[in-house]
């Protein structure tokens, strides 16, 4: 057999997910999260941190995934994404605005605390807010002692506060707003930390949840209009609904190397291929076209759910009429015809049949039958797909195998409590483990600083920054993991092949000798060799074309 190093709103749960469900509830997962960006972009290395200007302003985990995805999926005069197999890409980007949502009501509150206690009292926000934003400078250029020195800016902050309580710089009206302005941000903190704690329990909830395997609601209460005049809820409904269609396409790209995108690398490749001679007492054979072929192939794959045996039926099989367009390895886009052949992200069916009948050896797309198994509860996706071309008289069948791994674990991560490591008190050269707030200060201004900036997406993103997500972008792809690193996954795709090899062979025999063709001359003897192939160890890098 081949191997190959595998780089690569809704207003409740929905019950017809089917095998994806956990894929579909990690990554929905990421837009409840808290915690830095650096960490994330470091684990799934497909992504990249947007510096901002101002570390204070800086946005968490979730807040950056649920903007970037949003913008991404949702946002006007966007470019194709592509199709996520065993992901339901709206059930992630609805939790996403669910996310938001919860977030917007968080904002409203404590931008009512900022305004009240920090913009009627500026000379003391000013002061504390110029140390929350040197300690957040420490912590991203120098996390090492960020703690230590951080300390020392809020100590003297705090003293300075204190030295204008007692002996504010001008006495009357004047003064007493002095010593005002010094105690208000204080008080305003006290009233925000209980807001960021809510919110903070609350998201880390639903997080946990999904991530276990829970139902979890992503309530989009602005994508349900309230009348027809409604128009910008209309227009929400319709995008959500223009991703579920784009994600419905049959028409796909083929990356070099990279394999067809959304379905990973080829991991193996098997040909059938013969000069096409009339059967013994026949002068002549009967004229087909491939798209004739293609469409017997397709009816016996079909029969791969059912078994003679009990419970050895192949689950969750889908057979899909592909049309694949090639595009340089290093592409950052992808496109789509946008020609009559084309019904929305759809090409016609009529427009397939003609690519699957057309001679394809000057170049152009081409027509694939997929059939495609989700297995592990949607964290391996193996897609085989099958070419039928004719040329020079010789009838070429190509079957090839790619798989698409599990996401990176990190989506698969639960909520863990803060904790520091420090030395004992008596026994220094021990250590203990101390639980953290699951809020600290640092999290209370950020949050509260942001707060007033919600409406002003654009503006805040240039303030702190956010996630830059790879391209040609896909909810499935950019995250995926090696396959072949997991002992079960690698026997499913193996044991997989054989049934398809067997169904496509069967099929064409068939086929070949209902029209006056000689099948026993050649085809039959080839087979054999391409099922005893099938369970050969010889590893083979087939998109790279280097035979091991």
């Amino acid at each position: 057999m081949t191997t190959l190093d595998m780089t690569p709103g809704a207003q409740i749960p929905r019950t017809d997910a089917g095998p994806q469900t956990a894929v579909t509830q990690a990554l929905s997962s990421a837009a409840y999260r808290d915690g830095e960006i650096a960490g994330f972009v470091t684990a799934v290395d497909a992504a990249k941190e947007k510096k901002g200007r101002f570390a204070l302003f800086r946005p968490n985990l979730g807040e950056a995934f649920s903007k970037a995805l949003v913008s991404r999926a949702l946002g006007g005069d966007r470019k194709p994404i592509v199709p996520a197999f065993g992901v339901d890409t709206r059930q992630v980007v609805e939790h996403c605005l669910a996310a938001e949502e919860l977030r917007h009501t968080r904002d409203r509150k404590l931008t009512a605390v900022t305004l009240v206690t920090g913009a009627l009292a500026l000379p003391g926000t000013v002061l504390w807010l110029a140390a929350f934003q040197v300690r957040a400078w420490l912590k991203r250029d120098n996390p090492k002692n960020a703690g230590v020195y951080g300390g020392i800016v809020l100590a003297l902050a705090a003293a300075l506060a204190v030295f204008f309580v007692l002996r504010p710089p001008v006495a009357g009206p004047l003064g007493v707003y002095i010593r005002v302005t010094m105690l208000a941000p204080v008080i305003g903190w006290y009233l925000a930390r209980r807001i960021v704690e809510r919110s903070a329990k609350d998201l880390r909830s639903r997080w946990q949840a999904l991530v276990e395997g829970s139902a979890v609601a992503a309530t989009v209460a602005t994508a349900v209009p309230r009348d027809d005049l409604d128009k910008k809820a209309n227009e929400l409904r319709d995008k959500l609904g223009r991703l579920d269609a784009e994600q419905d396409t049959n028409v796909h790209h083929y990356a070099g190397p990279k394999g067809i995108l959304g379905a990973g690398r080829r991991w193996g490749e098997w040909r059938l291929a013969d000069t096409l001679h009339p059967a013994e007492g026949h002068v002549d054979f009967r004229a087909f076209h491939p798209w004739d072929l293609v469409r017997r192939i397709s009816s016996h794959l079909k029969g791969l759910g059912i078994s003679h045996v009990a419970n050895s039926g192949m689950p969750n099989v889908t057979i899909k009429q592909w049309v694949v367009f090639d595009i340089g390895e290093g592409a950052d886009e992808i496109s789509r015809p946008g020609n009559a052949d084309m019904d929305g992200d759809r090409m016609r069916d009529f427009a397939v049949q003609t690519i699957a009948d057309k001679q394809t050896f000057s170049g152009g797309p081409r027509h694939y039958l997929a059939t495609q198994f989700i297995t592990h509860d949607g964290k391996l996706v193996l897609t085989f797909t099958i070419t039928v071309t004719l040329l020079a008289n010789v009838l070429n069948i190509s079957v090839a195998g790619y798989a698409l791994g599990p996401v990176k674990g990190v989506f698969f991560d639960k909520p863990k409590d803060k904790e520091k490591t420090v030395s004992k008190t008596v026994k220094f050269w021990e250590d203990r483990t101390i639980k953290l707030p699951l809020i600290d200060n640092d999290e209370v201004v950020r949050q509260a600083v942001r707060a007033p900036f919600r409406r002003m997406p654009g503006l805040l993103g240039w303030l702190g920054g956010g996630l830059g997500l790879p391209e040609p972008f896909g909810l499935r792809h950019v995250w995926a993991g090696r396959a072949w690193d997991n002992r079960s996954m690698v026997d499913n795709a193996m044991n997989a092949s054989v049934p398809v090899l067997n169904a496509v062979h069967t099929a064409t025999l068939e086929f070949l000798q209902e029209h006056d063709l000689d099948a026993d001359r050649f085809f039959k003897n080839r087979t054999s060799i391409i099922k005893s192939e099938a369970q050969s160890p010889r590893p083979y890098d087939v998109d790279t074309f280097n035979a091991g």
